[in-house]
């Protein structure tokens, strides 16, 4: 069995407005119903676990019904950083299951059909994968000047690993420097694979972020 564990966590402040990120409007319905549509589109047998703050529950709820949204999923609550979301998200994982288990941005609605498999099918051979993008844009270093792009990649989600890894390191204590799961698995000894993201997988963070989505989508609906 197969699992996606979506953390939808944030508050959204640098979106503005009162409602979270991952609730806000993308063409015909919320974010966070994207996200969860595209997984379940893509892997029919894929069991998706959605983590959310606590408070925000009876909220999604109310989406849920609003929209009628059909896709099954577990809800679980998170805890106070993004480490302990994925912790709570894991242990609705049995012990003993075996297979592969992604993490995926609640605000990344935009992941392909592609990428997605690809992380899935290379985490059954190297168990631990991250999608990634090249760096299009020159880097600097705040105090060593200019460093080369090509040695750098841009991270996504979802993060992909075999069950029984990714349960082992997050039993580790918490870090700050824990920024991904890649870093969480790190930690634990075990090397990342890295394989070809796709370069609409955007994670929606500001108001202009939300405006290439719609766009992005909006192109796709005029091509049918």
């Amino acid at each position: 069995m197969d699992y996606v564990i979506i953390v939808a966590g944030g508050k959204g402040l640098r979106m503005g407005g009162d409602v979270p990120k991952q609730f806000q409007l993308l063409g015909y319905q919320p974010v966070l119903m994207h996200t969860l549509q595209r997984f379940a589109d893509d892997c029919k047998d894929l069991q998706i676990i959605l983590v959310l703050p606590q408070e925000q529950i009876e909220y999604w709820s109310d989406l849920g019904e609003k929209y009628h949204f059909g896709v099954e999923h577990w809800i679980v609550a998170g805890g106070e950083t993004r480490f302990h979301s994925v912790q709570s998200g894991l242990a609705q994982i049995p012990d003993d299951a075996e297979g592969v288990v992604a993490v995926h941005d609640g605000v990344r609605p935009l992941v392909s059909r592609e990428v997605i498999e690809k992380c899935f099918e290379e985490a059954r051979r190297k168990k631990a994968v991250v999608p990634v993008v090249p760096v299009v844009e020159s880097l600097r270093h705040v105090s060593d000047g200019a460093v080369p792009r090509a040695d750098y990649r841009l991270v996504q989600t979802p993060q992909t690993f075999d069950i029984q890894l990714l349960k082992q390191a997050y039993r580790q204590p918490f870090s700050k420097d824990f920024t991904d799961d890649a870093s969480v698995v790190e930690a634990f000894g075990h090397p990342i694979t890295m394989v070809e993201g796709n370069r609409e997988n955007i994670k929606l963070t500001t108001p202009f972020d939300l405006k290439i989505a719609e766009a992005i989508i909006n192109g796709h609906l005029n091509c049918k």
